[in-house]
């Protein structure tokens, strides 16, 4: 980095030399010629008539020469630029002062001259990097391009991660080998070569390969598994012989490699010449390289990655990438420690408790968390408020999970009364059956991109297993909008696609992936439709494994679950009629419900029993 700085410095340097000296040079210039008279060519005609001119110096295109009767105070010495004789005699009998066309000066000969070198210099020095004598540029195009942090430089600890203990304490032990590797070799044991943080994106995955560098207080390596491909054939080994070989210089390390599944892809040897030999390229490096170095170096692999499942298995396996660490959504504990450490931050109302807002965020990553505090924040700066409450906290969970208030997407009084119908449908459908989440709000306000209202559930703990009946429970609350809308008007609209969309997928999956149907029996008839730890609903396609004959009884069964769900939801709202519409009356004149009235409106419905 100092040579490099050197090098664009004397360059600079040269430059400022180059133009001054040009500057100089045209000062100079324009003084002489201002003792030089310049006339034009049918004066100088004139004069030499009338025998005003001596000692004449005659050139290609200039004439030069000094007048012999010059006014006081004025240059003795002329020139002028030529003109064709017979052109300048036709000129002179019509009495026109002309002149020719001026030469170009030595100045603007010297920078025609020069410009042209000072451009393809310049073109020179950006290829090479802005280094005079060094590989860069184009042609430092197979050196890493990872960010290098000095000891100094990671203010990151592992107090300033929370809600992953567990991965947490798998790093300390990196840690303790960076700081003292003597200690490890006592009874023949190494520190593990890489290290794979796997877990949905937010989680605090970078975060935390951030603190073990700053722990341990070494150099950290940083660099995106993108980062590694260019359109060059080899660019990619290249960086990556780079990148381990500054680390060894370096050692003790850390390299970090972010977004691992993006260089190291499983490779698909039953496409011929389908793969990207780019990216296969880098990826053999990479595994080459983690053969290549000793452990006991001092050099640690951390990667990060939300898609695992999706990696080559030699990266994975034993000797490698040896250690895979789950950092995963927080519980409740968790989400407990992150909001604490982001809310001492902000002014807080008294009475506004981390652990009443982490029972409001069930499946809320580290990041969300963060966002949360600051929008909260954010609401209570715009309504000029001097203390961020716990409303503020509640409205920008709205927010981030309904989306933003469209106020100004009018809907016409009918609309309004089917989207109020159909929320009061989810909610009094939740209120009824045991068990089901707590209903905490209801709003027939639009939100979001499509959304023309809500009815907000928020579990009172986390949960990991759900049982038949839940799963039936939570049909029937996802029906209860469809269900509204048929007992009260003559048509149904399409409010429901969404609603039946999640209803569906929950009825497929409790046959083909939880054996909850009794013809089809204890068996899986579809692997898991989405990723490990992405998003939900991307389906991959496989072969179907079963006959015609399974096919059809596995869409009865989702028939008959989703019908069931359905016609249990109707069940409810019939009993519940009078409630229903009353409701319905309070939602259209406030445009939500929640707090002392919601819970009114829960005390009017009793437990549903499924009659036999």
């Amino acid at each position: 980095m100092a040579k490099e700085k050197d090098g664009v410095s004397r360059f600079g340097f040269i430059l400022a030399a180059v133009l001054i000296s040009l500057l100089v040079f045209s000062v100079l210039t324009r003084q002489a010629q201002q003792q030089v008279k310049v006339i034009p060519y049918s004066q100088f005609q004139s004069l030499l008539q009338a025998g005003q001119v001596d000692n004449l110096v005659v050139g290609e295109s200039q004439i030069t020469g000094t007048l012999k009767n010059a006014a006081p105070g004025e240059p003795s010495e002329f020139e002028t630029d030529r003109v064709d004789p017979s052109l300048a005699k036709d000129l002179a009998k019509q009495k026109i002062t002309f002149s020719g066309e001026p030469s170009p000066g030595f100045l603007s000969s010297l920078l025609g001259w020069l410009a042209p070198l000072l451009l393809f210099g310049g073109l020179w020095y950006m290829l090479l990097g802005g280094r005079m004598g060094g590989a860069g540029g184009v042609l430092a195009v197979g050196k890493s391009r990872a960010r290098v942090y000095a000891e100094s430089d990671v203010a990151v600890r592992f107090k300033d991660v929370a809600g992953v203990e567990e991965a947490k304490a798998e790093l300390k032990e990196v840690v303790d080998f960076l700081k003292n590797p003597g200690a490890y070799g006592r009874l023949g044991a190494h520190i593990p070569k890489g290290v794979l943080l796997v877990g949905p994106p937010g989680t605090g995955k970078t975060l935390l390969a951030r603190a073990v560098a700053g722990e341990a207080n070494v150099p950290f390596f940083s660099i995106s598994g993108s980062e590694f491909v260019e359109m060059f054939v080899g660019v990619g080994a290249a960086r990556v012989r780079d990148l381990f070989e500054q680390a060894r210089k370096s050692a003790p390390a850390i390299i970090f490699i972010d977004e691992l599944d993006s260089l190291g892809r499983a490779r698909n040897a039953a496409i011929p010449g389908g793969g990207n030999d780019e990216k296969e390229q880098t990826l053999n490096q990479l595994l080459a390289e983690m053969d290549g170095f000793d452990p006991s170096s001092g050099v640690v692999l951390l990667a990060a990655t939300n898609r695992p499942e999706i990696l080559d298995p030699a990266l994975l396996r034993a000797g490698r990438f040896d250690r895979q660490i789950l950092v995963d959504r927080p519980d409740k504990p968790g989400r407990v420690q992150i909001l604490e450490l982001h809310m001492h931050k902000v002014k807080l109302a008294p009475g506004v408790s981390a652990e009443e807002i982490a029972s409001l965020t069930p499946g809320f990553t580290g990041a969300d968390l963060a966002n949360l505090v600051n929008e909260a924040a954010l609401l209570a700066t715009r309504r000029q408020a001097e203390e961020v409450t716990l409303e503020d906290f509640n409205e920008a969970v709205e927010r981030i999970i309904a989306g933003l208030e469209k106020r100004t997407r009018l809907l016409v009084p009918k609309e309004r009364e089917v989207v109020a119908n159909h929320e009061l449908g989810h909610a009094i459908t939740a209120m009824a059956l045991p068990d089901s989440d707590k209903v905490q709000k209801i709003s027939i306000i639009p939100h979001g991109l499509a959304a023309l209202g809500y009815t907000i559930q928020r579990p009172g703990e986390d949960r990991f297993l759900m049982s038949r009946a839940e799963l039936m429970n939570r049909m029937t609350v996802l029906l209860g909008g469809r269900a509204a809308e048929s007992l009260i008007f003559p048509e149904v609209s399409t409010g429901a696609s969404d609603d039946l969309a999640r209803a569906t997928d929950i009825a497929r999956s409790m046959v083909v992936r939880f054996g909850m149907d009794d013809k089809l029996g204890q068996m899986t008839y579809e692997p898991e439709t989405q990723h490990l730890l992405g998003p939900t609903g991307v389906p991959d396609w496989r072969p179907r494994q079963y006959s015609e004959q399974t096919a059809a009884a596995i869409d009865a069964a989702i028939h008959d679950l989703v019908e069931s769900a359905f016609n249990r939801s109707r069940a409810i709202l019939q009993a519940n009629m009078p409630v229903l519409r009353e409701a319905a009356k309070e939602l259209l004149k406030d445009e939500t419900i929640s707090g002392a009235k919601l819970d009114e409106l829960a005390a009017k419905i009793p437990p549903w029993t499924d009659r036999a």
